[in-house]
């Protein structure tokens, strides 16, 4: 009897330590029970947030092949500008050349000028003392009345004056008619050289 009391106890505490088990058991299998949902939500999380990336991925993608072409056209344009500058520089020392060629020319002119003025300067002090001469050899003028106006009278051409102009009928200009008797205007005409005015 002794012997059964003490077996009854003894599958009593095992019982006991099956239920205390079991009851640990539950406890993990529920603690797995939230690690598994927690784990769940995390993935759902994750697969969210790996949408989105992929999304951002995707976007940045075409972003990316904008700004590829855009990089394309720039270098198109870069070349063309680059060309253009070429021209230009061309053109520049084109100018630059024709400039200084146009400069040795204008320089050339001046000095061709500074000759011509410095002949001038020597002509024109040659000639006043031509005339000075001329002035010195010039005959008295006569008094009022007699040929002093004849003598007023110079010839443009040569200089001549007084006895050497003589007045003529100017054919070609009709002034009147006195009658049927035409009256001319008057020329001068220079006995020394013939030239008339």
């Amino acid at each position: 009897m002794n012997n059964l009391n003490a077996e009854i106890e003894e599958y009593k505490t095992k019982i006991s330590d099956l239920e205390n088990n079991v009851a640990i058991k539950d406890e993990k299998v529920n603690n797995l029970m939230s690690e598994i949902e927690a784990a769940k939500s995390t993935i759902t999380n994750l697969e969210s947030t790996l949408n989105e990336t992929n999304s951002s991925m995707s976007s940045n993608q075409d972003e990316i092949s904008k700004l590829k072409s855009e990089n394309e056209d720039l270098s198109s344009k870069l070349s063309a500008a680059q060309q253009d500058v070429s021209t230009l520089n061309s053109q520049l020392s084109e100018l630059n050349n024709t400039l200084l060629q146009r400069d040795t020319q204008i320089q050339e002119l001046n000095d061709a000028l500074t000759e011509q003025e410095q002949t001038i300067e020597s002509t024109t002090a040659h000639l006043q003392e031509v005339e000075s001469e001329l002035d010195e050899l010039k005959p008295p003028e006569i008094g009022a009345g007699g040929f002093a106006s004849d003598e007023r009278i110079t010839c443009p051409m040569c200089g001549a004056v007084g006895q050497d102009i003589k007045t003529v009928e100017d054919k070609s200009k009709v002034l009147s008619y006195v009658g049927h008797i035409p009256m001319y205007a008057k020329k001068h005409v220079c006995k020394k050289c013939g030239y008339e005015f």
